[in-house]
């Protein structure tokens, strides 16, 4: 008999524990995007003068200045992110600016695209990823482990650029929907009909579909099944630093900018989703130093390409502005924060980073 009372007296507690946990956030759905490859020089700076100036990099140099520079820092951030300068910085959190004392880190030694990612949605910097290869992922993600959740079922999706999601999420054991490169859309919705109709016809400059398709994919799908987790990954940044063109990359940034502001706007116009959604934004790994011209690229040999950022917006994140503390975060501390964020505690079969406490409490 006291066995049974001591096993319900634990059952009651660990219930008002959970109960405690939730009641503790008011986040109820999050939206994640990644800008791959995007430097926190020009989130932090905005348009580069060395990068604008040569012309290797850089092919209208008038028309590219005319949209992007000025000499006053503020203002030409503000021209390249005007959403994240004038909406997320003011109501949340920008970290990462290095000459701040920010500092914003992969702990993966490879400072990449599939070892970022799987950095970032695991919790865990594991040493064997460690190419970009098609190989299913074998470590737990937090959206796999969010779907796993009773009220999150089937309210999980993923809409990416590069093909390789649905490999670094492995779809077919997590059981998340998720929408890569030249994937049909398969639903009865007349716009994303539409869109599954552009993607096949549009061009492919970097030989995977635009971003602006893979956005309007994951509009249209928010719009219509209304997931309270939506992950977006773009690839143009990243793709245009590989191939040089800085104008390029600038213009890219700038309309991914524009992307955010627009999905931000239909969540704070529905009811579902106003004041109980948080925006996290940030990107998979840096690029090289300037001064050995090595910013088309990245990884362990190429200083500099671990460096990151990240921002946020929503209920639970103080508003704390461009962090210019003295800190050090990793990327693999996002998992367990994304999880916290809903009132959850990430568990996997591997080590995860501990959440970034400032981002999940007021």
């Amino acid at each position: 008999m006291k066995k049974i009372f001591t096993l319900s007296v634990f059952i009651l507690l660990f219930q008002f524990t959970i109960g405690k946990i939730q009641a503790q956030t008011k986040t109820e759905n999050i939206i994640l995007v990644t800008l791959d490859g995007l430097r926190w020089q020009e989130i932090f700076g905005g348009a580069d003068s060395t990068l604008l100036k040569n012309k290797n990099y850089t092919k209208n140099y008038d028309g590219t200045s005319a949209s992007f520079w000025n000499n006053n820092l503020e203002v030409r951030r503000r021209k390249l992110f005007p959403f994240i300068w004038n909406v997320v910085v003011p109501n949340g959190q920008l970290h990462g600016n290095r000459n701040a004392g920010s500092k914003v880190n992969v702990a993966n030694p490879y400072q990449f695209s599939y070892p970022g990612y799987n950095e970032m949605l695991t919790g865990y910097a594991d040493p064997t990823v460690n190419s970009n290869d098609k190989v299913m992922n074998k470590n737990t993600n937090v959206l796999e482990f969010i779907n796993q959740q009773k009220s999150y079922k089937g309210k999980v999706a993923v809409f990416s650029t590069w093909d390789v999601f649905p490999y670094i999420i492995n779809e077919p054991r997590s059981g998340v929907y998720v929408n890569s490169d030249v994937d049909t859309l398969k639903f009865d919705n007349s716009n994303l009909k539409l869109i599954n109709d552009m993607q096949f016809l549009t061009p492919r400059p970097i030989d995977v579909r635009p971003d602006v398709i893979t956005y309007m994919a994951a509009r249209e799908y928010f719009k219509a099944y209304q997931p309270k987790v939506l992950y977006i990954a773009f690839d143009e940044t990243d793709d245009l630093g590989h191939a040089g063109e800085y104008d390029q990359y600038l213009k890219s940034a700038q309309a991914e900018d524009a992307m955010l502001a627009d999905i931000w706007s239909i969540v704070q116009s529905n009811p579902q989703y106003k004041n109980k959604t948080t925006l996290i934004i940030t990107c998979d790994h840096g690029r090289g130093d300037l001064i050995k011209d090595q910013w088309k690229d990245h990884g362990e040999n190429i200083k500099d390409s671990g460096e990151t950022w990240i921002a946020v917006i929503g209920p639970d994140t103080k508003s704390l502005g461009e962090v210019k503390t003295t800190e050090q975060l990793y990327q693999r501390q996002y998992a367990a924060t994304i999880a916290a964020l809903l009132g959850l505690e990430f568990t996997a079969e591997h080590p995860i980073g501990k959440p970034i406490r400032d981002i999940y409490t007021k």
